[in-house]
C-alpha cells in the first residue's frame, strides 16, 4: 500500500501550517521588494530545486516513504547539509504520522514550514546600543567580500538617513586600505584609516574617538581575513575588541561574519574557527545570486546556530538586503 507508513488522514483531521505573514514592522510595498529581489537572488537554486522536487512528485499521485526517499538527495544537492537534511526528513516523516501527507502541495507546505522553522530558530533580534555610536565588526577569511560588504553596508545604512563611519582596520592585506576609500567614497561616508602593515587596534582606537566625537551613530569595522597564523589573527581580533570596549561600552555590538555562499559546506569550515574565537552574533552571505546551492542558509542555522543577518544579491552598491526568512524559503519553493 502506498500509505502503509504513514496511513490516511481525513482533512478535518489535519493542522493547518502556520501561515507565512510579512514582518510588521516593514511596509508592504517594501516587503514586496524585498521577496522580489530574494527571490531573483536564488534563481538558479529555485530553478534546480523546486524542478527536482516537482519530478520526485510527479511519479506518484500520493506521497509514501519512496517519495520521502528520493527527496532526501534533492536537499543534500542544494547543500543543507547532512545534519540540516536528516532533521528535516525526521520532522518530515513525524508530521507525517500525525497529519498524513495528501499530496505534492501538501509536501511542499510542510517542507517549507520546516525549513523556515530551522531559520526562525536562531533568529534573534538585533540590539542596538543605547548611546551611540553602534560599532559593527566585519570578520571573516579573505576573499568572501568583506570589504565590499562593508562598503555595501555603510550605503545601506546611509540610505536610511543614519551617519556612518568607516575604519580600515584590515592593515594585512595589499590595497585593502585603498580597496574601502573607494567604497566610502561610493557611498560617501567617511573613513578612518592607517598606513599598510600599520597597528589595527590604533586605527580602530582613532575611529572610536571620532565617531565618539563626530555624534556618528555607526562605526563599521573591516577587519583582517588572513594573518601569519590564525592565532596570530584571532589574537589581533580580541585585542580589537577589546580596544573597541575600552571607549565604547559594550563594543563591537554587532560581530558579522562573512561568508561567501558559492563556497558552500566548505565554508563552514572557516566559519566555525571565526564564531569560536570572534563572538560573531550573525552571518552576512555574499553572492547568493551566484549559486544554485543557497541550501547552504540552512546549514549555517544548523550546524552553527547563527542567523543570516543580510545576503549580498548582486555586485551594485545597492545589492544587499536583510535576510527574511519567510521571503527566502518561499523563493526556494515554488
Amino acid at each position: 500500500m502506498a500509505f502503509s507508513l504513514f496511513g490516511k488522514r481525513d482533512k478535518s483531521d489535519q493542522q493547518p501550517d502556520e501561515p507565512i505573514t510579512p514582518l510588521a514592522q516593514e511596509p508592504q510595498e517594501q516587503k514586496r521588494g524585498f521577496f522580489d529581489r530574494m527571490k531573483q537572488a536564488v534563481t538558479r537554486t529555485r530553478e534546480s530545486f523546486s524542478e527536482s522536487i516537482s519530478s520526485v512528485i510527479a511519479l506518484t499521485r500520493e506521497v509514501d516513504e519512496t517519495t520521502l526517499v528520493n527527496l532526501e538527495p534533492l536537499l543534500l544537492a542544494a547543500d543543507l547539509g547532512a545534519p540540516t537534511t536528516a532533521l528535516v526528513m525526521e520532522n518530515l516523516r513525524q508530521r507525517a504520522l500525525r497529519v498524513g501527507i495528501q499530496g505534492g502541495d501538501d509536501l511542499k507546505r510542510l517542507l517549507k514550514a520546516e525549513l523556515k522553522q530551522i531559520l526562525d530558530g536562531v533568529a534573534r533580534p538585533i540590539t542596538h546600543p543605547a548611546a551611540l555610536p553602534e560599532v559593527i565588526m566585519m570578520v571573516g577569511v579573505n576573499g568572501t567580500g568583506k570589504t565590499t560588504t562593508t562598503g555595501k553596508l555603510s550605503a545601506y545604512f546611509t540610505a536610511q538617513g543614519r551617519t556612518v563611519l568607516l575604519c580600515a582596520a584590515d592593515t594585512f592585506r595589499a590595497a585593502a586600505i585603498e580597496q574601502l576609500e573607494v567604497w566610502a567614497q561610493r557611498s560617501d561616508v567617511q573613513i578612518i584609516k592607517t598606513k599598510q602593515g600599520g597597528d589595527p587596534s590604533a586605527a580602530l582606537y582613532d575611529a572610536c574617538a571620532a565617531a565618539k566625537a563626530r555624534g556618528t551613530q555607526i562605526l563599521i569595522v573591516d577587519t583582517a581575513g588572513r594573518l601569519h597564523t590564525k592565532t596570530d589573527l584571532m589574537k589581533e581580533l580580541d585585542k580589537m575588541r577589546r580596544t573597541a570596549e575600552k571607549l565604547i561600552p559594550g563594543a563591537p555590538h554587532q560581530t558579522l561574519l562573512v561568508m561567501d555562499a558559492t563556497t558552500g559546506q566548505n565554508g563552514l569550515t572557516q566559519a566555525r574557527l571565526f564564531t569560536e574565537a570572534a563572538h560573531v552574533t550573525g552571518i552576512v552571505l555574499t553572492k547568493l545570486d551566484g549559486t544554485a546551492k543557497g541550501g547552504i542558509v540552512l546549514a549555517i542555522a544548523t550546524e552553527l546556530k547563527l542567523p543570516v543577518i543580510y545576503a549580498g544579491i548582486g555586485e551594485k552598491l545597492e545589492d544587499i538586503i536583510p535576510f527574511d526568512s519567510a521571503s527566502f524559503v518561499d523563493s526556494l519553493i515554488d
